[in-house]
């Protein structure tokens, strides 16, 4: 497992020697991407990762991706979590790595409704926050959407339908077109 940072000084610092290869002929992270972003051994095509693509991409999610994301709202981490090296791993002891109350477990239509305030006040200090709330709104309605294919009864359906139809007038294009896909289900 790696979080990826950095740290800006300004002083000379020596380079650390490169990591060798661990992988062999695993090819367990390029098998699990659930949108074949790992391209091949080292190589990523990012404007195909979930990671990428809820956190980091401010545009609107590719259609053919859309349903490959299954109720991933931010972030994925299928490859981290498949690699046998990160058996290895230790859980962080930072507070800040913790599971969020409100977040860990909270259903999507909840989530969907939170209000920009709502989004800010239980985002505050969390990495989440940078998206924004549009962001935030549209990556939430893409898993709706890839709910209310799955549904299993009109009841669940029902639900999942009238939460994103709560957003329908929404003053965001981008909300609208995500949710707009969402019902097309």
């Amino acid at each position: 497992m790696f979080f990826l940072g950095e740290i800006f000084v300004d002083i000379a610092l020596q380079p650390t020697p490169a990591v060798i290869g661990h992988c062999g002929t695993c090819s367990a992270c390029i098998d699990i991407c659930p949108t074949q972003a790992i391209i091949a051994p080292h190589r990523l095509d990012a404007r195909r990762c979930i990671s990428y693509l809820t956190i980091e991409h401010a545009g609107p999610i590719p259609s053919e991706l859309r349903p490959l994301m299954g109720n991933r709202i931010y972030g994925c981490d299928d490859c981290q979590l498949i690699c046998p090296w990160n058996k290895f791993a230790q859980r962080s002891t930072l507070p800040d790595f913790d599971a969020r109350a409100g977040l860990a477990g909270s259903q999507l239509v909840e989530l969907f409704a939170w209000t920009e305030a709502e989004f800010l006040s239980r985002t505050e200090g969390s990495p989440i926050r940078r998206i924004g709330h549009e962001r935030w709104l549209r990556n939430i309605a893409v898993a709706l959407g890839n709910a209310l294919r799955a549904a299993v009864d009109a009841t669940t359906a029902d639900v999942l339908m009238a939460a994103l139809q709560t957003r329908a007038d929404h003053p965001s294009a981008l909300v609208r077109e995500h949710m707009t896909w969402a019902l097309e289900g």
